[in-house]
Parts: C-alpha cells; sequence; structure tokens
C-alpha cells in the first residue's frame, strides 16, 4: 500500500468515524486515542511517523492558541474574588495531592507535583468548545469557562516553575527568555500588522497561527512543551484586540477552532501510539480505576461545596459546573508522557493516568447524555462588538450572588 494512501486512509480515520461513533456518545478524542494505541499493538514502532508527529504538534499547538484567544480578562476581573478564592483552594488540593504522592508513592517532588497537575488540571480548551452542548445556563457558563481558565494559567505557571527548578542556573535563563518572549510577541504582533497586513488583505489568520507556532517552538526548547508557548501567544494576541481588532476578530477565533479541529484528533491518535504495550496490564487498570475513584469524586466535591457556600447555588446547578469541570484528558496526557520521559515513572502508573484521563472526559457525555469533543461548527460563535462588550444578558437566577456574564462566549 502506498504511502500517499495510508495518510488518506488515516484523515478518514480520524476525521470521519469518531464522529459516527458520537452516536454512542463515546468522545472522539477517547476514539483517535484507542485508534493510537491499536496502531501501536499492530505495527509497533513504525507507528512512530515524523508527518503524523508534525500534524500533532499543529494540533495541540493550536488548541492551546485557541484556548488563550478565549482569555476575557474583563470577566476574569469582575469574578475577581470567587476565581481568587477557587485558585487558593485549587493550590491547597495541588500541594495536597503532591505531597501524598512524594511521601507515599516514593516519586521525587518534581514528578509529584506533575502528578498533581495531571490529576487535577481541566482541560480548558476541550471544555470551552462543549459548553454550548452541555445545556448550561448562562451564570453557569461563566463560572465554568473563567474557573477553566483561571485554573490552566495556574497550571501553566506551576509547569513552567516544577519542570526548571531541577537546575536554579536554567531556570534563570529560562525566566528571561519567557520574559524576551512575552516582550517580543506584542513587538512582532504590531510589526506584523503594521508591515504585513496591510500589504496582504485577510493574512491576520496566517500570522497568528505561524506566531503562535514560533511561540509553542520557543517553550518547547525551553523545556515546559509546546502548550505554554502557543497559550501565551493567544492570550497576547487578544490583549492587542483593541490596536489590531482583525487578529483576534470573531472570524479569526473560529477559524483557529476549524483549524484545531482539523489536527487535534492527530495529537491524540500520536499520544495513543506512544502508549507501550506494558502500559495496558491488570495493574495499570487498578491503579487508573482507583485513581478515579478518589480523586475524580474529591474533584468534583471540593467544586460543589465551594459553589454551595460561596454562592449559596442549588445543589443541581452547582454539581453541574462541577461535572462539567471534570475532563482533564488533554493536561492528563500531557503531563503523564513527561513524567514517562523525564522522571521515568512506572508503566503501570502510565497507564493508570490515561485510564483516569479517559473516565474523567467521558463523564460529562454520560451525564449531560452530549458528545463531548471539539467540534467548533455546532457552536458558532455570536458576534462580538468590542472586547469586553456584548449583548445584555439577564442572569440565570435571581440569587445576588450570581454575576450575570457580559460575554456570551463566557
Amino acid at each position: 500500500m502506498s504511502q500517499e494512501l495510508v495518510y488518506l486512509l488515516l484523515i478518514f480515520g480520524l476525521l470521519v468515524v469518531p464522529r459516527a461513533l458520537q452516536r454512542f456518545r463515546v468522545p472522539a478524542p477517547l476514539t483517535c486515542l484507542v485508534f493510537g494505541i491499536a496502531a501501536m499493538l499492530w505495527l509497533g514502532d513504525r507507528t512512530h511517523d515524523p508527518v503524523v508527529a508534525l500534524l500533532a504538534t499543529l494540533g495541540i499547538s493550536s488548541l492551546f492558541l485557541f484556548a488563550g484567544l478565549e482569555v476575557d480578562l474583563h470577566a476574569l476581573r469582575r469574578g475577581l474574588w470567587p476565581l481568587l478564592a477557587h485558585l487558593v483552594i485549587r493550590s491547597a488540593t495541588l500541594a495536597g495531592v503532591a505531597w501524598l504522592a512524594w511521601r507515599y508513592a516514593g516519586l521525587s517532588w518534581q514528578a509529584a507535583a506533575l502528578l498533581a497537575l495531571a490529576l487535577l488540571t481541566p482541560s480548558t480548551g476541550f471544555i470551552i468548545d462543549t459548553l454550548g452542548r452541555l445545556g448550561l445556563d448562562e451564570a453557569e457558563r461563566f463560572w465554568v469557562t473563567n474557573k477553566a481558565i483561571a485554573g490552566e494559567l495556574l497550571a501553566l505557571a506551576a509547569l513552567f516553575l516544577i519542570l526548571q527548578a531541577g537546575d536554579p542556573a536554567h531556570m534563570a535563563l529560562s525566566s528571561m527568555a519567557l520574559l524576551a518572549l512575552l516582550v517580543g510577541l506584542p513587538l512582532l504582533f504590531v510589526a506584523l500588522g503594521r508591515w504585513v497586513a496591510p500589504q496582504a488583505p485577510g493574512s491576520e489568520f496566517s500570522l497568528l497561527v505561524m506566531v503562535g507556532l514560533i511561540a509553542a517552538f520557543a517553550t518547547y526548547k525551553l523545556g515546559v512543551y509546546y502548550l505554554v508557548g502557543a497559550f501565551i501567544a493567544g492570550l497576547v494576541a487578544r490583549l492587542l484586540r483593541q490596536r489590531m481588532p482583525a487578529l483576534a476578530s470573531d472570524e479569526n477565533l473560529h477559524a483557529v477552532r476549524l483549524f484545531a479541529t482539523f489536527f487535534v484528533p492527530f495529537y491524540f491518535f500520536y499520544a495513543g501510539t506512544k502508549v507501550p504495550a506494558s502500559a495496558l496490564s491488570w495493574t495499570a487498570l487498578g491503579i487508573g480505576l482507583l485513581i478515579t475513584a478518589v480523586v475524580l469524586p474529591l474533584r468534583i466535591a471540593v467544586v460543589w461545596v465551594q459553589r454551595r457556600i460561596m454562592f449559596g447555588e442549588d445543589m443541581r446547578s452547582s454539581l453541574r459546573v462541577a461535572l462539567a469541570l471534570s475532563p482533564t484528558l488533554i493536561f492528563t496526557l500531557v503531563l503523564a508522557a513527561i513524567l514517562r520521559d523525564r522522571f521515568a515513572i512506572d508503566d503501570a502508573l502510565f497507564g493508570g493516568l490515561l485510564l483516569y484521563a479517559s473516565l474523567s472526559t467521558l463523564l460529562p457525555s454520560l451525564v449531560f447524555r452530549t458528545p463531548f469533543d471539539v467540534d467548533p461548527l455546532s457552536d458558532a460563535l455570536p458576534p462580538i462588538e468590542q472586547d469586553g462588550a456584548a449583548p445584555s444578558l439577564e442572569p440565570a437566577a435571581a440569587d445576588p450572588h450570581v454575576i450575570a456574564p457580559e460575554h456570551p462566549r463566557a
């Protein structure tokens, strides 16, 4: 069979078959992951194709580029104190889980901290992309979106510090390089907007994706993986929205979602091909079920109690918000791979983390009875006139503690 036909069949299999299986409430990312594992078991190392690796990099980078573009600092400021309380509680749970892993699992403190992040960090990109199909009201969507974004910001900052902490000199150099990236990206965007975009109308999407990939590659070279740089590029583009409206326009956000939709399945497939056969053991199954039985109810309970105490919400609404924040697929896959490659965790623990990620991602599909995947075509973005301005929305409830969202995507 020719290489071209193999790639064509792979594209068809990853873009069509998972969508067809959604009728059984099987999330498309999980189907792609299983396809990758099956290919690894069948073909072995022959599945480690550089073309697929490149497509996977485009997928994870574009997904976190979009996540950065979705950050609305105005909305975060509106819910500042509840979000700060959420981050304090999140930090405490991260520290507690990391200590337990360090104390009882025999891991180094860095590996234990990464394990805590892998278990507790929600996958913001997926959560945002599915809110329109989960049946949440506007207030619930507001808090789910901004809690996920705030948690992701905390996780990315922690990821950078944890991975660099082993070498203080390298950490200082990496911090300076990251600071240079933060300063250089706005200048690069402005330069492209002044000297390139006017000569090439409609090129803003291409420029945005290109800068996102450059930033992703830069942070990968710093040792903190692609997703940090891509997220920063999206965030910087969002902050420049007043100065360069076309850069983070609604059309560009929708285009980035479409771009990510095409390439993200390759990331999950590629992640599946990197799963060793030894990670698919009964021991891994037991570890995964144990982690899920302990951690997932704990995460849901913490958010549920938090919202009941802080907002006085009814039990059902608090539970819906907590369940919507449960998926951890992307962060768990990324950090599990880092733990295996850099800290040599046991393959059984690696397999257990993959099972936990799969079950936490499957939960909203089962509870809300809706497929959980990235599909921008079914949830078109409403128009926005200006950053932070949107059509008036009434609160979903008469509770005075509930903040009505300003932004329909929030």
